[in-house]
């Protein structure tokens, strides 16, 4: 009796402690790379220790079109040796029926989020993920190229491509033949449809389905917006940048090799590392606005999440996981040691932080600028729509087509999936 009394005495303390009473082997599914999967495995390290869980990361693609289709499967097939996915913020509305609801699990933590960002992960008023970094990206420029030739920040994105030509061209003179002037996402995937919104929606082109669920992208601000991207091809962007995802431009931009990038926050602190190239020698600002009506500076929202799958054998054990990473000492934990943005509001007020990683407590204004994707409004067709767009977009880019034809073939597209659907 009173061996039974001791292991009773175990497993409440164990659940008043978070942590299942047994201890559990977990897998959580993560795209992470470098820096960014180092800070993952400490994270995770640190739950085992306190839960006594071991926690297996499965690594992915880095493309997260490639992610979604293996998730798709993964849950598909009802698969119940993934526990954890590691979840973009588009996802949700796709993904909701086959993951666990967390409203009653996270209500003593929601409130320290930022609310537009767990409203973003509600579905028909399920929590089915739970934040652990936002994300939004900013135009990385070299301060000492800038200063060397007297040349300022862009006020618009013409500027930018004046400026970029200017620097690049002066410094392909003096014999830095491999320069390039501005470096972005153009490859075919949803890199795409993020850069190409950017675009659009700073030159008044809005976003695509706008939140009544009209098709607005056919319209001749976004179609200029996409011949001035085409027009950089080649001039003052590599050709090869058609291919192109965040890790091959953060490599041309890291070897010094372009003097503005576009680009999200895990950028800064692998160029600020030793024996990085550009170590000291650039710096951030917003995205530029567009030009005419409706011109405004726009960063796509972005932003990652943890849900813990229906079909997994130890829900309890995944939640309590989720909730360890999500929580503001990890995601401290993931600032300081990756610049990662935190979806705790305090944390931007944090000292440590804005000591050791100072420009989190900047992210503010690019964060004060970002625009969704069009998730919510196209729902369980959200991947379709960015595919057509970021189709059209490419096809635009790569010369096949003038983007106004283009832009009027993906309205047809568009318009068709939303008679299906939305």
């Amino acid at each position: 009796m009173k061996f039974f009394h001791a292991l009773l005495a175990f497993a409440v303390a164990a659940v008043l402690a978070g942590s299942p009473a047994r201890a559990v082997d977990l897998s959580i599914v993560s795209g992470d790379t470098g820096n960014g999967l180092k800070v993952l495995r400490d994270i995770l390290d640190q739950y085992e220790k306190k839960s006594g869980n071991k926690v297996t990361i499965i690594p992915m693609p880095t493309s997260t079109t490639d992610q979604f289709g293996q998730y798709r499967l993964w849950l598909a097939a009802h698969n119940s040796d993934i526990d954890v996915y590691q979840t973009d913020v588009i996802w949700a509305p796709q993904l909701a029926s086959q993951l666990v609801d967390l409203t009653a699990a996270t209500k003593d933590v929601v409130a320290a989020h930022f609310p537009s960002i767990i409203q973003s992960q509600t579905v028909d008023g399920k929590l089915v993920a739970l934040p652990i970094f936002t994300d939004a990206p900013a135009l990385y420029y070299r301060k000492d190229l800038l200063d060397k030739y007297g040349a300022k920040l862009p006020g618009s994105w013409s500027e930018l491509a004046a400026t970029a030509k200017l620097v690049m061209d002066k410094e392909r003179e003096a014999g830095h033949k491999d320069i390039w002037g501005f470096v972005f996402q153009g490859n075919a995937y949803e890199g795409l449809t993020c850069d190409a919104l950017e675009w659009v929606m700073s030159n008044g082109g809005g976003q695509i389905v706008e939140p009544d669920g009209t098709v607005s992208i056919n319209n001749p601000q976004a179609a200029a917006a996409l011949d001035m991207a085409k027009g950089w091809v080649g001039t003052i962007a590599p050709p090869g940048v058609l291919a192109y995802q965040e890790e091959e431009s953060r490599g041309v931009w890291q070897t010094g090799n372009a003097v503005f990038m576009r680009n999200w926050p895990y950028a800064y602190s692998l160029g600020e590392s030793e024996g990085s190239p550009i170590k000291g020698k650039f710096d951030v600002t917003t995205l530029p606005p567009g030009s005419g009506e409706g011109a405004r500076s726009a960063a796509t929202l972005g932003g990652w999440n943890l849900a813990v799958s229906k079909y997994s054998k130890n829900p309890e054990a995944s939640i309590e996981l989720v909730k360890w990473v999500a929580s503001p000492e990890m995601q401290k934990y993931r600032a300081l040691k990756a610049s990662y943005l935190p979806t705790i509001q305090a944390l931007y007020d944090d000292a440590d932080i804005a000591r050791e990683q100072p420009v989190i407590p900047r992210w503010k204004d690019v964060f004060l600028n970002a625009v969704p994707r069009p998730s919510n409004e196209a729902k369980v067709r959200y991947n379709e729509v960015s595919n057509a767009f970021w189709t059209a977009v490419h096809k635009t880019l790569s010369g096949e087509g003038t983007a106004a034809d283009n832009l009027a073939d993906l309205e047809v597209t568009l318009t068709k999936l939303k008679g299906a659907a939305w």
